[in-house]
Formats: C-alpha cells, sequence, structure tokens
C-alpha cells in the first residue's frame, strides 16, 4: 500500500490502479465497504483509473492514493447527455440501464437519437471502460449476439469479473447476460465439495465456474466452438483445472458415457428452450415428449436435484415448467419434489425466464 494513504484524510479520494485490473479493484474496494459509489470511475492516465472511495483501502491493492481536484464530477447518464445539448424529451427516450462488463459497456439503445452521443457519454460515465456496444438480441442455433460498436476504440474481448469468478469472453461472439448475476452466484453457494455436477449447456462457463470454485467437480459440455474456447481459457483463468471436465459436443452424446461412470447429483439445464416439446428429430426416439429433459434425467443420480431453466410467458409462470418436468419424470418412470422456484428476470415483454427446483426420485 502506498505511504500516501496513511497521510491523506481528505474523504474526495481516489485510488489509482492499473485499467486491465479495474473491475476487479472495485470489486474488491466494494467487499471492503469503501468504493464510493456516489461518484465516476474516471480515466487518470492511458493505462490507469482513478476509483472514488470513501477512505484508503486497507486490503485492496493500488498504485496510489489520490484526491480529487477540478470540477466536480457529473453522475449520472442524464447529466453528460444535458451537457451535450440533450432535451429533456430525448433524455426521455435514453437508456434507462445498461452493464459494465470489464473494459465494455452493454448497452439496449432502443429508440434513443444519436447512439453514438449515448455511447460516449457512457464512456464518459464510466472510465474502466473502452468500447460501448448497442446490442440487437440474440439469434442462431449457438446463440449467438447482434451487436454494434457505437463508441470507444472497438474491442469488444474483455475479462468481467463477478462475485469473485472471472469471465474472459468476446462479446460480439458469445452471450452473457448481467441479468442472471445472482442466479450466477447463488449456484455457487449451493453446491457442496465434491459433488458431482453436469452442467449440460455450459457456454463460457456461467455456472461451471462458481460451482467449481465451490469445490464441486463439474462436467461442464458446449457445443459452440467460440464459447467452449472461451470455457477452457476461463477454467484456467479461474485455477479449477482439476474439477472441470469439459467436452465440446452435444449433452446428449455425453451423457450415455456419463450415467456408466456414475450418475450426477446435480445436473443444470442453463439452456432456456431445453424443456421445449421436441420438434421432429431423427435422433430421437418416437415417444420422448421434451428436447433435453429426458436426457437430464438419464444423467441424474436418485435423490439428485435437477436445474431446470425455461423462458416462459407469463400466464403460464410457473405450472408450464413444473407439467413439462412432471411429465418427462413420468415417462422416465421417476418421481418429483418441487424445491424451489424463481424469476430470474425478464426474458422479452410478457415472457420471464424462470428456474425450477426439483429433486428427482
Amino acid at each position: 500500500m502506498s505511504d500516501e494513504a496513511e497521510a491523506t484524510t481528505d474523504q474526495q479520494l481516489s485510488v489509482v490502479v492499473h485499467k486491465p485490473r479495474s473491475q476487479v479493484a472495485i470489486e474488491s474496494l466494494r467487499a471492503e465497504g469503501v468504493y464510493d459509489d456516489a461518484r465516476s470511475v474516471t480515466e487518470w492516465s492511458e493505462d490507469s483509473v482513478a476509483i472514488p472511495v470513501t477512505a484508503p483501502p486497507q486490503e485492496t491493492q493500488f498504485r496510489e492514493v489520490v484526491r480529487q481536484v477540478g470540477e466536480p464530477r457529473l453522475r449520472t447518464l442524464d447529466d453528460h447527455l444535458r451537457e451535450r445539448g440533450w432535451t429533456d424529451a430525448e433524455i426521455a427516450a435514453a437508456p434507462g440501464s445498461w452493464a459494465v462488463l470489464g473494459s465494455v459497456v452493454l448497452v439496449d439503445v432502443g429508440d434513443s437519437p444519436r447512439p453514438g452521443e449515448v455511447g460516449e457519454a457512457l464512456l464518459a460515465l464510466h472510465g474502466e471502460a473502452e468500447t460501448v456496444l448497442a446490442r440487437h438480441g440474440i439469434s442462431g442455433e449457438h446463440r449467438e449476439p447482434s451487436v454494434e460498436v457505437i463508441a470507444g476504440d472497438g474491442d469488444t474481448e474483455t475479462v468481467h469479473t463477478e462475485h469473485g469468478t472471472r469471465y474472459a469472453m468476446d462479446l460480439a461472439k458469445v452471450m452473457f447476460s448481467p441479468g442472471n448475476k445472482a442466479e450466477r452466484a447463488r449456484m455457487g453457494e449451493i453446491v457442496a465439495p465434491e459433488e458431482r455436477v453436469l452442467d449440460m449447456f455450459a457456454g463460457i462457463g456461467y455456472f461451471t465456474l462458481p460451482m467449481a470454485r465451490a469445490g464441486a467437480r463439474v462436467t461442464a459440455v458446449e457445443r459452440n466452438p467460440t464459447a467452449f474456447r472461451y470455457l477452457v481459457e476461463n477454467v484456467r483463468l479461474n485455477g479449477v483445472d482439476e474439477r472441470v471436465h469439459a467436452y465440446r459436443a452435444d449433452c446428449r452424446d455425453v451423457v450415455p458415457g456419463f450415467a456408466e461412470e456414475g450418475r450426477a447429483d446435480r445436473v443444470v439445464m442453463g439452456y432456456y428452450e431445453a424443456s421445449a416439446p421436441r420438434a421432429a428429430d431423427s435422433r430421437a426416439p418416437p415417444d420422448a415428449s421434451h428436447e433435453y429433459l429426458d436426457s437430464a434425467l438419464d444423467a441424474l443420480a436418485p435423490g439428485g436435484v435437477l436445474h431446470m431453466h425455461e423462458a416462459t410467458p407469463d400466464a403460464l409462470v410457473f405450472d408450464r415448467p413444473i407439467e413439462r418436468l412432471e411429465t418427462a419424470a413420468a415417462e422416465a418412470d421417476r418421481d418429483i419434489e418441487v424445491l424451489d422456484t424463481r424469476r430470474v428476470k425478464e426474458y422479452s415483454e410478457g415472457v420471464a425466464h424462470v428456474v425450477v427446483d426439483a429433486r428427482v426420485e
């Protein structure tokens, strides 16, 4: 820690850190209780940022403590847009929320006028960020994002830190939902050390990483080649190489061999459509009623827990996912006990992202 930290008593303080580790530092400062979220992070030099604090930190690493000088910082997006000459009506159409993921700001610009100015304002508001991406939806077999660079240097690859878990990703190529943050953290809290887990749709490690960091042994399956590459990188980045076995495959091809070696204590079905009624599929038995639930049940040991995610119309929450799970269990001659149901976030207008936790006997 810098000697200046001991001598500085002014409450308008900031700590200077290397820009690539700014998000890690912010999380650490927040955990210490000294992060000042009423002020903005600002660029300090070409390779560093100044993060506002209420007192010199005792645990977080930093280069130096500095006093805030000059004019008061603009605190909101509205402030920055108003400084750029936006009218109240234009500001009313500006985004109300966005996510800072490492060095990238991800935002839905909607009907905002002059998206480029919105992007520049967000960069001014978040000094640790270097690129602003407008997202336009997710599509395709591999759930690939459609994004557009509206400000900054255009680098879409970043490392995002969340509850101590580090996620390397390219936000122009793989999906990352900020709204799932609490669910990712929860999965790391509910697993027991040495539990055997099957993550059927692992992506870049959304649920695999927090569970492995908590001591679970995770078989992580992902068929998207880009997401799989980041999954392998993130396993190494988080130091859980010995706890994660990653497969680039369709999870239905992995389950038979997995079950032969010993079934899972917990199965995670994080893909929204994994419980949808099965379309015509020559690989599937004609009497199967669901796309992946039969495979999930095959992989799960008696008494194990299944976490089934679904995008459900509001009128059918939580009846539809539970009914689908009960039907699949009955076809497999198994019984279920619903342990918990949760609404994770709004998936789209009138549709909710929900999770059902169930014990399967």
